[in-house]
Order: C-alpha cells, then structure tokens, then sequence
C-alpha cells in the first residue's frame, strides 16, 4: 500500500478510534501522528463534510484518506474537484473491530459456531462478562493494555478470517511488527 504525504485517517466509531490510538501512540503504524491532518484520527464518516471541514486547506501534494470500517461497502463519494487530489483506502474490520477481542481472548473458533446468530459486541457482553464490555473508548483501550496483545490480535484474525483482496488493520502495520 503507498500512501501519500498528506493522509486522514478517519475512523468509525470509539472501539476504532482506541485501537488506532494505541498502534499510533506506539509507533506501530506505517503513518505517524504527525502526518496526519490536524495531528488526530478524524471522526467523520460523510465525505461532503470531510471536504468543508478539512479539504479546504491548501494542500501541496495528494492527500490518502484512509477509512477504517467495517463493510466496504459504506458510501465516501469524493466530489469532483478533489478527484484527483484524493485517495482513499479502506481498511475493513469486517464483521465489526471486535473480533480483535474475540481473538485476543482465544474464542474465534466458538464465535465462528455461533456467528449467524450473533454479533461480535453481542458476543462480547453474552459471553465474556468478565470484560464489562461496551463500546466506549475507554473499556477497549484499557483491553488492550499492552501493544503486543492489540498486534497479535490483529495478526490471528487476519490469519483466520478471509479478507477477500481488501486491506486490513495487518496492512497498517509497520513490517516486522
């Protein structure tokens, strides 16, 4: 993947937004903070606000919008004039960014059994109430209380589950990680 030197990185929700939070506070990324626009993640999922608010800037050079979400599919219309200023590249944590929990805590396989039936934060609640589990920023960023537990979670889950040629947080890291 080759990025640009400008990038955005946009995340969906506070799960999302905790997990980049700890890749980037340790260096763990491909892209630093300080590349960022406005040094931050960006919580902004309508493309026609993510132009008013932050393409009005004058930019030198392409900017890569780097989207994490959990479906491909999610609309991200860039309008004409920023076209061909504009890349995007979407990281999918398909089916939601808690599989990185399930995995962490070794329940993939159990999950994988049940999944028809469940979502990955509704199995999360059901059956690991030892975690308290919710979305909040907080509970998923004290979950992941070290780098090496979020990474390896990272590197099971792509290991287990068929990305279909789309990127992956995996794709984000930095090689060696």
């Amino acid at each position: 993947m080759k990025l640009s030197k400008f990038k955005a990185c946009i995340c969906e929700g506070a799960a999302e937004r905790a997990i980049l939070d700890i890749l980037l506070d340790n260096d763990l990324l491909i892209f630093a903070k300080n590349e960022l626009i406005n040094d931050d993640i960006i919580r902004c999922r309508d493309a026609k606000e993510f132009e008013s608010r932050y393409l009005r800037k004058k930019f030198d050079d392409q900017i890569s919008v780097i989207r994490i979400l959990d479906r491909e599919k999610e609309n991200f219309k860039i309008s004409k004039p920023y076209k061909d200023k504009i890349d995007v590249v979407n990281i999918v944590t398909s089916p939601e960014i808690e599989m990185l929990i399930i995995c962490s805590e070794d329940k993939y396989d159990e999950y994988s059994k049940v999944k028809s039936k469940m979502s990955p934060s509704d199995y999360c609640k059901q059956n690991l109430p030892k975690l308290k589990y919710d979305k909040k920023y907080e509970t998923v960023k004290a979950y992941f209380n070290t780098p090496e537990k979020l990474v390896n979670a990272i590197k099971l889950y792509h290991q287990k589950h068929q990305s279909k040629g789309q990127y992956t947080l995996l794709d984000l890291l930095k090689q060696g990680v």
